[in-house]
C-alpha cells in the first residue's frame, strides 16, 4: 500500500509540473493573442499540445494507481478520491500531509489554467467578432448603390468621365 501511495504522490507531482508549464504557456499566449501574432500562436499551441499529451499519460497512470489503491482498500474506484485516500492515511502523517499538499497545489493550478484559458477564449472570440464585422463592412461597401460623382466644377460625371448634364445645351 505504501508504494502505491508513493506512486500516486509522484504522479500528482509530475502532473503539477506539467500544469505549471501549461499555465505559463497559457499566460504567455494571452499576450500573443492580444498582439494578433498568428505565427507565434501556432507555435504556442504546439508547445501546449506536448504538455497536454504528457498530462494525458499521467492521468492514465494516476487512474491505474487509483484502481490499485481501491482494490487494496476494498473501496469503489468510482467514488474513491485523492482527498478520500488522504483521509484514510491518518496513521501516516507524512504521506497524508504530502498527498494533501500536492492535491491542493494541483487543484489551485487547475483553477488558474481554467481562468487563463477562459480569458484567452474571450479574447479570441472578440477578435473573431471584429474580423466578421470587417468582412461584413467590406461586403456592404461593394453592395452600396452608385451615387452621384461630382467633379471640382460640380458636374455630375458618369463612369466614363463624361458629363450627364451640360448647361450649355
Amino acid at each position: 500500500m505504501a508504494s502505491l501511495i508513493e506512486e500516486l504522490i509522484t504522479t500528482l507531482k509530475e502532473e503539477t509540473v506539467e500544469y505549471e508549464a501549461l499555465l505559463g504557456l497559457s499566460t504567455e499566449k494571452t499576450g500573443i493573442i492580444v498582439r494578433d501574432d498568428i505565427q507565434n500562436l501556432n507555435e504556442m499551441v504546439a508547445k501546449e499540445q506536448s504538455h497536454l499529451d504528457r498530462i494525458a499519460n499521467l492521468e492514465k497512470k494516476r487512474t491505474e494507481v487509483m484502481k490499485d489503491i481501491a482494490i487494496v482498500l476494498n473501496k469503489d474506484v468510482n467514488t474513491l478520491t485523492v482527498k478520500g485516500i488522504s483521509e484514510l492515511l491518518e496513521g501516516q502523517k507524512k504521506e497524508q500531509q504530502e498527498l494533501s499538499q500536492t492535491r491542493d497545489k494541483l487543484k489551485k493550478l487547475l483553477t488558474g489554467v481554467e481562468a487563463v484559458n477562459e480569458m484567452n477564449k474571450g479574447l479570441i472570440e472578440e477578435a473573431l467578432e471584429m474580423i466578421n464585422f470587417n468582412i461584413n463592412y467590406i461586403n456592404g461597401l461593394s453592395q452600396l448603390p452608385e451615387t452621384a460623382n461630382y467633379t471640382r466644377d460640380a458636374y455630375n460625371q458618369n463612369q466614363m468621365g463624361l458629363s450627364t448634364f451640360d448647361a450649355k445645351n
